[in-house]
Parts: structure tokens; sequence; C-alpha cells
């Protein structure tokens, strides 16, 4: 099971503390975290979820190496198109804050049909407005397993 991230590269503390806990929550279901691999929320998450035993993928934009909390880097060279598959990798997408990248990864999946889950991000149909990390992931979890064929083998 996949679980996507979405979120700023730049970030606020409490989005930072946010995505941390989402990674964190991400790993200890047993998902594999996936998103777009830079910094901000994305590291956030990406350091929660190996803080605590989790696998982390980055699709990154360019050619570099993304975030030190990556286990896998894909490097697309697409610039905003690698959200597209940030988008297509998860069985669920979690959304914190955000700018417009985000909203980008939001309307794919959405149009896709992967179910999105939001804290504190853009307030559009679609978006399941969560309170809190626990909440959020519990129910992305819940979304991954129903949809996904490859759910529950780990």
């Amino acid at each position: 099971m996949q679980i996507a991230v979405a979120g700023a590269a730049e970030t606020t503390r409490q989005e930072y503390k946010t995505a941390y806990a989402v990674g964190r929550l991400i790993a200890g279901s047993g998902a594999v975290l996936v998103c777009g691999g830079l910094g901000g929320v994305m590291e956030a998450a990406c350091r929660g979820a190996r803080d605590h035993g989790g696998t982390t993928v980055g699709i990154i934009s360019g050619t570099g190496d993304g975030n030190p909390y990556l286990d896998i880097v894909i490097r697309t060279g697409l610039g905003h198109g690698r959200n597209v598959l940030v988008a297509q990798s998860g069985d669920a997408m979690i959304a914190v804050g955000g700018s417009y990248g985000t909203l980008s990864e939001i309307a794919i999946a959405l149009k896709t049909g992967c179910p999105v889950f939001g804290l504190s991000t853009w307030k559009i149909e679609g978006v399941v407005k969560c309170s809190t990390p626990e909440e959020t992931v519990k129910m992305a979890v819940e979304a991954a397993r129903n949809r996904s064929p490859r759910a529950g083998t780990g």
C-alpha cells in the first residue's frame, strides 16, 4: 500500500510538525510514503516515516538527490510534470497545507479517483477535511486498503 503526501517545499513550523506526524503514522500503518521528494512538508513527512522505520519514495522533479530522508529516489527531469507521477503512485493522498503545486497534485488525484484527505489545505470539493494527523492517516489507510489490490500485502 502506498500513501502519497503532497505539500509545499517551503512550510511553516506547524505544517512541518503536522507533516512529521503524518509520516510517523504512515510508517506505523506499514504503508510506503510517496512524495515529491523535496523539502518542507515532503521532507518532514519523510523524516517522520524514516525515524519510525517506514519506507519513503521521492519522485523528484530534477536530477538531484532530493531530501535526506528518502529511501528511494526517482529522478524524472519532468519539473512540475512529476506531480502526475506522485498523484498516480498513491492508493490515497494526504495533503498538508500547500500552494499551487499541491493543488495540482490534489486535482490529478481527484480526477483519477484517488481519495484525498487534507489538513489545513485547499478547501475544494472532493478533499476530505481532517482535523488531526491521526484521523487523516487512519482515513487514508482505510481508503487505500479498500482501493488497492496491493493493500494488505505489507
